[in-house]
Parts: structure tokens; sequence; C-alpha cells
């Protein structure tokens, strides 16, 4: 039970009284429980117990950012999920990708979904991109203490930012360190154990002024040369028809690629690698 209710039924003071514009401040005060980095653990590492994330890709584009993410989820050596999905809209105009513990990962990205929505109603104003990679910054350091047990979570954010004087150049893109330092990355960026490899195919292919198609090819390309090195990031599954997940954030509002439309391109790059499989 969250501390402060009262046994009759009547809501607490902090559910009535006029409060604060974050959902996390709120939470920590009336349920500090249940946020993700307030839970007791056993001592030691903890790395081993749980699922982890693996490649997310995020690139700039002419007129928005695409955000691309595999579905491999591991443990250890073994591969705990094939479909698992990591790449979500945060709100209306933005995307947020995870790497590391799959299950706080997820819940503290759906924490942060509701972050955003919870301020919305409360201000009457969305909040600007800066301001969201912030928010999102001090809820991953309220989890610091897993993370140095070995479960921690690293996301990945982008956008469309709303107040940018060239919509041509809105898409922005934000990496986080395990401590919750934000940082602004230029062009592209991507996160997880496969990490190095696709950022180093980003960096032989980018060019600003990208089309989003053009960075859709692009991501999936990258994602592609992850597994191609990182056991632990999946490539398309053309037998279970498994393909990344890949996402837009452009000025009509985050949109997902259909499977379908993901299949299309999946099964267009793994054609082309059988040609060239240096790419």
């Amino acid at each position: 039970m969250a501390a402060g209710f009262d046994p009759s039924g009547r809501l607490p003071d902090a559910f009535t009284n006029a409060g604060t514009s974050s959902f996390t401040s709120f939470l920590s005060r009336v349920a500090p429980e249940m946020l993700p980095g307030r839970r007791p653990l056993p001592p030691g590492m903890a790395a081993d117990l749980a699922p982890h994330a693996t490649t997310i890709v995020a690139i700039s584009a002419a007129g928005g950012v695409v955000m691309a993410g595999d579905r491999r989820a591991t443990m250890g050596n073994l591969i705990a999920q094939r479909d698992i999905e990591k790449v979500h809209p945060a709100d209306a105009y933005s995307l947020v990708g995870i790497a590391g513990t799959a299950g706080i990962g997820i819940e503290l990205m759906r924490l942060f979904q509701v972050e955003l929505e919870h301020y919305e109603k409360i201000e009457g104003a969305m909040l600007s991109l800066d301001g969201k990679a912030n928010r999102l910054a001090s809820m991953i350091r309220g989890n610091l203490g897993a993370a140095m047990q070995g479960l921690a979570v690293i996301p990945l954010f982008a956008g469309f930012d709303l107040a940018a004087a060239d919509p041509a150049r809105a898409g922005r893109i934000f990496s986080f360190d395990v401590t919750g330092g934000p940082y602004e990355e230029t062009g592209y960026d991507a996160i997880g154990s496969g990490s190095i490899f696709a950022r180093s195919a980003l960096k032989k292919r980018f060019r600003a002024g990208l089309s989003i198609d053009d960075a859709v090819r692009l991501a999936v390309e990258a994602l592609y040369d992850a597994a191609d090195d990182d056991t632990a990031t999946g490539g398309p599954d053309l037998t279970r028809r498994i393909y990344p997940v890949v996402m837009t954030a452009t000025a009509e509002g985050t949109h997902r690629l259909t499977d379908a439309e993901t299949a299309a391109i999946a099964e267009a790059v793994v054609a082309g690698r059988m040609e060239n499989p240096g790419g």
C-alpha cells in the first residue's frame, strides 16, 4: 500500500491538492516503491538475472528523425526473446529506444510516457524537446543504484523539435550515460552491445540532408551490420518474419512503419548483401 493512504478509502491530500507537473516527483511522494530505481535489490551483481535489450540506432533526416531497433533480447549466451520491441513513441513528436536490462527499460519507458502526458495535462502545454531530454535524464539518474549492481538501462531519445527555426533540421537526437548525463548528438547515434558496429556503418554512409526514406534504409543496414558482428543483436529473421522496429518523428507526428513496409526494406537489404556481403 502506498504511504499515507487512508483505510477508509478517502484519497490522501496529495491526490486532491494542486501538485507538481512531474508525475515522477508525485510518485516519489505517494508510492516511492513503484519507481524502478527505488526497489531493494540483493547484494552483489545482478546483471545475469534478467534479459538484456541490445542495439538501437537513430538518424537525423531532412524534416525529422528515424529510430530503429533490433528485436533480440539475451541472457548471457542465450536468446531470451526474439521479438522484443525496444523503440516506442514517447509522445506525439518524440521517440525513445532502450538498451540494457529489458524489464527495467520497458518500465522506465512507460513511466517516461506518463511523465510527458502528465506534464501536458497539468501545464496545458507540451515540454520542449530539451525539457523532455532533461526529464528522461533525471529518471535515469534515479536508477543509478540498480545500475551499479548490473541492472543498467541506457535510452536513446530523438524527436522533432517544434521550436526549430528550420523545420528541415528539426530532427534531434540525445544520448545518455548511466548517471543520467544527456548529450545531444549530431547526425546519428547508436546504443547497445552492437552500437560500435552500427555507428561505424553509419559513419561511412551518413550525409546531412538524407530523406526520411533513405534514413530508414540506412538504419536497417546499420542494424544488419551490427548483427553481423555482435551475437546479441538480431538481424532480419526471414524464416519467422521478424524484422526491426522502425519509427519516424516528423512535423506530422510519430509513425511506425508497418510490418509489410519494414519487411520489404529488410528483405532488400538481405538480397543486396547476398550479392555484396561487405555492403
